[in-house]
């Protein structure tokens, strides 16, 4: 098969788009490298440096789907920036829809996020709990999810959203080359607590530690990157024509913030101060996942699901990237 894949340079969509070659597809990735790099882009996949906006300039009816990760991810600069959230990830979705639409591409595979939830009235969440986003970031991904189901009712497009929890880890590919998180700036706790225990950073910050858990610091639901990929290959085959299917993706284990800091320096070998700072606007408390359905109906099941074996791989990673 051949597969668009946007965001391919970034940190899932480029694990992905390596998977894809080694199950034998073809592949070229979409990406402007506004956020990604064009050196994780996989050797064996066609880079394309285009925003998604002008997705229109390269698809034609040759494709057999897209993987759509292409946007924009840090909830905290999406409250500060919310006309670049809608841009990058609400508008954008609306003209890779026309595109696909235009193209007569019909299977789709988006990259949505567990941040459409806000805070839950119940956990583990599934699929049908109620949407509401305490970030513009979770909302203009609710919004591309709703474009992707109006387009399935009314022209017959295959779509699959996949609501990530939180993904860490790397992926180490058939030819021994390591494939990670490596943002800037970054913005997320594991590779931020690497910083500390590097000594690149005097410290860790920790957003709040009031919350109404049980060490007052934020619950998260954490997957290895590699089960996440391993999702949106079993999802391409499950895409049906008419069909807008939602999946959660996480191990259904919550750990604090604390708790994930404790494990980077059992698995680092390293002690680095923490500075305990103000809740960050549109945290929730807690998001832990129920991905009941993503089993029964895809055969997933996370492999890689150790808090240790996870953080381990991603400083495996951190220290090749960093070497």
């Amino acid at each position: 098969m051949k597969y668009l894949v946007t965001g391919g340079a970034g940190y899932i969509g480029s694990i992905v788009a390596t998977m894809l070659l080694e199950a034998g597809h073809e592949v070229v990735v979409l990406d402007d490298c506004s956020t990604g790099a064009s050196e994780r882009v996989p050797a064996g996949a066609t880079l394309v440096q285009k925003r998604v906006q002008d997705v229109g300039d390269v698809l034609d009816s040759s494709f057999d789907g897209i993987l759509h990760f292409g946007g924009l991810i840090a909830a905290g600069e999406s409250m500060a920036k919310p006309e670049i959230y809608w841009e990058a990830n609400t508008a954008a979705t609306f003209e890779l829809l026309t595109a696909m639409r235009e193209a007569n591409v019909r299977t789709l595979v988006f990259s949505s996020t567990a941040a459409v939830y806000g805070n839950p009235t119940e956990v583990p969440i599934r699929e049908d709990a109620a949407k509401a986003p305490t970030s513009t970031y979770g909302a203009s991904k609710l919004a591309s999810d709703m474009a992707i189901s109006s387009e399935v009712t009314a022209h017959d497009l295959a779509a699959v959203s996949l609501r990530y929890f939180n993904v860490v880890g790397a992926y180490q590919d058939k030819s021994g080359i390591w494939h990670g998180e490596n943002h800037e700036p970054e913005t997320h706790i594991i590779p931020i607590a690497f910083d500390a225990a590097s000594g690149k950073r005097d410290s860790f910050a920790l957003f709040g530690e009031d919350y109404p858990t049980k060490d007052g610091t934020c619950v998260r639901d954490y997957i290895h990157v590699a089960d996440l990929a391993d999702a949106h290959l079993l999802a391409l085959g499950a895409a049906q024509a008419g069909e807008h299917k939602i999946y959660n993706l996480g191990n259904g284990n919550g750990f604090t913030n604390k708790e994930v800091v404790e494990t980077v320096k059992r698995v680092t070998g390293t002690d680095f101060p923490v500075a305990i700072e103000g809740r960050r606007a549109g945290d929730p408390a807690e998001l832990v996942a129920s991905s009941e359905k993503a089993k029964a109906e895809l055969g997933w099941k996370p492999t890689r699901d150790s808090l240790d074996r996870m953080v381990a791989d991603a400083w495996e990673y951190y220290q090749h990237a960093h070497a």
